[in-house]
């Protein structure tokens, strides 16, 4: 089969499935299938591609057809310019909770800083991972209930060279750690039980649950870590949590019962209060 039918083909079954851009995960899918790049698809159209390649590519087409998400079939999604390896057993990292990483920055600006840094719920590791890479004097410790998370988080520690500065912990929460840490971060679930069936197909029906559901009112996660982040936190350190819509008054209400100052709730780019800034110590705050 020529190049140009299979792509054409594979664009027209996603875009019946409901995929926003068809063509472009074509190609990408294609690439998976047959290591061919976007640029030599694009420069050799008329390449026949062997029968193996074609069921290879066939085979990823059905399966995003049937809404398993784009990640999942590539392996690996870029979170703040680095690639990190995703699989079923983690929530896919999303352009959005990069703004948690941002506000650690703007609040300690100094990259040689020699922090310890705590991810609570660390997934794929994106957050730690990431944070490690841009303060190289850094150690940090990464938490989940899920072992094969960690697995994965440890192989992107590795593959990102923080490997050696890097623990890893199996449990909930935080409940097997001891502070203090100057700078916690966590991306908890934030989706209300009610609210999961209309979820898109890929996050409903793909991604762990573990990672999703926060109890009937999304804010079973937020509870825990009120409880647990105060006698974690150093004095003067912060923590930065990701929200979900409409969470921001209730998840402040929290953490000020928990001791915690509100520094700030930061919208994110569609103007969606999507990260809370907490402090310990002398901190200004504002709502």
């Amino acid at each position: 089969m020529r190049l140009r039918d299979a792509l054409d083909r594979a664009a027209r079954r996603l875009r019946r499935a409901g995929i926003p851009d068809p063509r472009m995960e074509a190609r990408l899918l294609l690439e998976a299938a047959s290591g061919l790049s976007a640029v030599a698809q694009i420069g050799a159209p008329e390449r026949e591609l062997d029968e193996a390649t074609v069921a290879a590519f066939e085979a990823l087409v059905a399966r995003r057809a049937a809404r398993e998400p784009l990640a999942y079939l590539l392996g690996e999604k870029e979170f703040h310019g680095l690639l990190f390896a995703v699989s079923p057993e983690v929530l896919i990292p999303r352009p959005e909770s990069e703004l948690l990483v941002e506000m650690v920055r703007e609040r300690l600006p100094d990259p040689a800083a020699p922090l310890r840094i705590l991810d609570i719920g660390t997934g794929s590791g994106c957050l730690l991972v990431t944070l490690l890479t841009l303060f190289p004097a850094a150690f940090g410790v990464g938490t989940d209930l899920s072992l094969a998370a960690l697995h994965l988080a440890r192989a992107n520690a590795a593959r990102h060279g923080v490997g050696e500065r890097a623990g890893w912990v199996c449990c909930r929460w935080a409940e097997a750690l001891a502070g203090p840490f100057a700078v916690v971060v966590a991306n908890p679930p934030y989706v209300a039980t009610g609210e999961l069936a209309v979820l898109q197909p890929e996050v409903r029906d793909f991604e762990p649950r573990l990672a999703l559901d926060a109890g009937p009112e999304g804010l079973d996660a937020y509870r825990a870590l009120a409880r647990e982040i105060p006698p974690l936190l150093a004095e003067g350190g912060i923590a930065v949590l990701e929200l979900g819509r409409g969470q921001g008054g209730a998840v402040a209400g929290l953490m000020r019962e928990a001791g915690l100052e509100v520094v700030e709730i930061r919208p994110d780019l569609a103007g969606i209060g999507r990260a809370i800034l907490l402090a310990r110590g002398a901190q200004t705050t504002r709502s």
